[in-house]
């Protein structure tokens, strides 16, 4: 038994509920501006309980100025004709193949280097003589 869709939301409903968001938003932002204005005003406040007084209000407006930018991007898609197009994904570019690196041995090796190699190794040995 497949499954049935979803039903679908009411504009409305979405609408209203959108509006509500934004003015419970601006609201409480509204009352912290306040709150900070009380602070600014009282003996102890500074400047800086004033610049959240103008900060506040913005950030209370932000979710309107959002849907509405939304919106607008949304009529502009449908205007254009690829509000139902799905996004291509970006092309990708080829790697190219790691390049063989070349083998090489210096040519000139340190004295002090070969020296400690070497006793490296009669250590090594004296070891594997020990296990035995």
């Amino acid at each position: 038994m497949p499954a049935s869709p979803p039903p679908a939301a009411s504009p409305w409903g979405r609408r209203i509920a959108i509006i509500a968001t934004c003015l419970v938003s601006l609201l409480v932002c509204c009352g912290l501006a306040w709150w900070q204005w009380d602070r600014f005003t009282s003996a102890n406040g500074t400047f800086q309980n004033l610049g959240y007084v103008l900060q506040w209000p913005l950030f209370g407006l932000f979710p309107a100025f959002m849907f509405w930018r939304i919106r607008k991007l949304r009529l502009k898609a449908e205007a254009d004709g690829t509000a139902d197009e799905k996004p291509k994904p970006a092309p990708v570019a080829e790697v190219p193949a790691p390049r063989p690196r070349p083998d090489v041995r210096p040519t000139d090796e340190d004295e002090e280097l070969a020296a400690y190699n070497r006793y490296l190794r009669e250590l090594n040995a004296r070891d594997q003589q020990a296990a035995e």
